[in-house]
């Protein structure tokens, strides 16, 4: 029988990359194991679940005696906090000039997603270079903005920002975070709506951006019942809000932490919206979080961008 010899080709995988989370002072993963993983918030430490960690062996078995409070998954959906300690209904934290307010949530949140640090950084030095270059102020719109991590960085930077989210509760949210980070004279608008909704109205206003973000949601409902479904909805959004760019636009992200979605097929989407309408460059990846002490890393997400 003749022996087949298989040859594979090098593939390059340009504009793909890993960016790390790797500057938090108050934030701190400590140990990851057995699919926990042990967080450091400030002074409060809490064991939340996480789908990505698979292995069993804890690297610091000493440190999960201290643990304050853990989330534990229901078999049947959902789940609940056991406090070992009683912890305050809120408490903030700081990453670099922002500030943060954390609370345990059901279905294991806090309020934040310290891994989208990678983002708040690139974010804050495309506006400050930018805006050294402008006379006006730089217009963002922040879909799917939940308590506002990318709207205080923004309103950081100088930017006017835009926050759109469909939930009351997390615009409120967002509003306690600009407050305690000393942005509340900052131009920004609250918006409780559903997203495509409301870019459809910006449209026929003609209200333009500079920079648009969104983190959607795997599924979700807007404020009244409409239903989002990230494979099906996706493509159209991003081409809708195309329409909301201004004519020198600054950058596009897209956040996604949908299961089975690679961060080359959200690129490839930017390519044939953004892409098509404006010269830039294009660029996608994972964002991670480093363990304290290790060498090991926590996938937490994928990105997509365009930039000029």
């Amino acid at each position: 029988m003749e022996a087949y010899k298989v040859f594979t080709l090098p593939i390059k995988m340009k504009g793909k990359k890993m960016k790390l989370a790797s500057e938090w002072k108050e934030y701190k993963i400590l140990d990851m194991a057995d699919g926990q993983k042990l967080e450091k918030w400030g002074d409060v430490i809490l064991s939340r679940p996480d789908p990505q960690i698979i292995w069993k062996n804890k690297s610091f078995p000493e440190k999960w005696k201290q643990i304050n409070a853990t989330y534990h998954r229901s078999k049947t959906g959902g789940g609940s906090w056991e406090y070992n300690k009683k912890l305050p209904k809120a408490w903030q934290i700081h990453y670099k000039n922002l500030t943060f307010n954390i609370k345990p949530m059901g279905f294991k949140h806090t309020g934040l997603f310290p891994e989208q640090a990678v983002n708040w950084d690139w974010m804050i030095n495309k506006i400050k270079e930018e805006s050294k270059k402008r006379k006006e102020e730089i217009k963002v719109l922040n879909l799917f903005a939940y308590t506002g991590g990318a709207t205080v960085s923004c309103l950081s930077a100088g930017a006017s920002v835009c926050h759109v989210d469909s939930s009351k509760g997390m615009v409120t949210w967002a509003k306690e975070n600009v407050v305690s980070s000393g942005l509340e004279n900052k131009h920004v608008r609250y918006i409780v709506d559903d997203v495509v909704k409301f870019v459809n109205r910006e449209i026929r206003r003609g209200n333009k951006y500079d920079a648009i973000i969104m983190d959607p949601p795997s599924y979700g409902r807007g404020a009244k019942g409409e239903v989002w479904q990230f494979e099906n909805n996706i493509y159209d959004l991003v081409e809708l809000c195309t329409k909301v760019l201004s004519d020198n636009p600054l950058f596009f992200l897209i956040n996604s932490y949908t299961t089975g979605i690679s961060s080359t097929v959200l690129k490839n989407i930017i390519n044939l919206t953004v892409g098509k309408k404006y010269k830039g460059k294009e660029e996608c990846g994972e964002i991670g979080i480093p363990m304290e002490n290790s060498k090991l890393i926590l996938p937490c997400g994928i990105y997509a961008r365009w930039e000029k």
